[in-house]
């Protein structure tokens, strides 16, 4: 595979004045997407290894994994430069020694589960199995964030609202260290995400009417998202209960036996009155 340099910045957009003014040299972009594409497979093999462990957990309602587009890597590398410039100083340029540093979502899964309160476990699961070079819960203001704070976790409030929290996991496909963006949310989370992505992804300036009604769907989600684990706490003190009613029941047709069996075996009562004992017990219970 190629990367031909004038359909790539047409079907992206980009005038070549751009790359040079920013002194982006276009035989560096080429040699790594030559590179990139040498590793694309093991790649995939290594998502979808992380992918299949998470669906194992107990918590976890779905999981997706992708592995990064070669021309998205590039068109992602020219965006970023400017950035990288900010944090690293004017002479930094990407290349390809430093680009699978840099560009940390190669490799992204994303996992999805039901109840905000699964969160935890499935946070516990993810700091297990792998090493996590780094954790930021994104949340939207005014969100109870006592649990990540409390759990050492970064937290940085999204204007848009973008709930997940993503971390930054090592693994190694081959003796190359790969660093795996991993993205969990709840259902409802996912479901605003989406449609968010899609929006801004698709314009380039979002009308004000579709920024309000974005607001009030992510406003929604966080609403059902409450409203969801109110359900699940509800249904596990139901379940407590007819736990403890089933119990209680047991308990009370264990004596009545017991009791039962004691006149039976009660020599002081003839036959005659034995079977109207019980039979007077049998109509009280019935």
């Amino acid at each position: 595979m190629e990367l031909n340099k004038n359909e790539f910045l047409k079907e992206y957009n980009i005038d070549e004045k751009f790359l040079i003014d920013n002194n982006i040299d276009w035989n560096e972009l080429e040699k790594i997407y030559n590179d990139y594409s040498m590793y694309r497979k093991s790649y995939e093999t290594q998502a979808n290894l992380i992918a299949n462990i998470l669906r194992e957990h107990k918590k976890v309602h779905s999981v997706k994994a992708r592995v990064k587009d070669e021309n998205h890597l590039i068109e992602k590398i020219i965006r970023k430069t400017e950035n990288r410039r900010r944090k690293y100083g004017q002479d930094f340029n990407f290349t390809v020694e430093n680009y699978k540093d840099e560009i940390t979502d190669l490799v992204g899964i994303r996992v999805i589960h039901i109840f905000k309160e699964d969160w935890e476990e499935i946070h516990n699961f993810i700091t297990k199995m792998w090493n996590v070079n780094e954790i930021v819960a994104n949340i939207r203001k005014g969100d109870n964030t006592k649990t990540f704070e409390d759990l050492g976790i970064e937290v940085c409030s999204r204007l848009s609202g973008y709930r997940s929290v993503h971390y930054l996991v090592e693994s190694y496909p081959t003796t190359e260290k790969v660093i795996t963006e991993v993205q969990v949310r709840t259902i409802f989370e996912e479901g605003y995400g989406e449609i968010d992505h899609q929006l801004r992804y698709s314009l380039n300036e979002i009308p004000e009417i579709l920024e309000q009604n974005l607001m009030l769907l992510n406003r929604i989600a966080g609403s059902s998202d409450e409203m969801a684990s109110l359900i699940n706490l509800l249904s596990k003190n139901f379940k407590d209960i007819e736990s403890e009613y089933n119990k209680k029941i047991e308990e009370k047709n264990k004596k009545i036996l017991e009791l039962k069996e004691n006149i039976l075996k009660n020599e002081a009562l003839d036959e005659k009155d034995k079977k109207l004992f019980i039979k007077n017990i049998e109509s009280i219970i019935n």
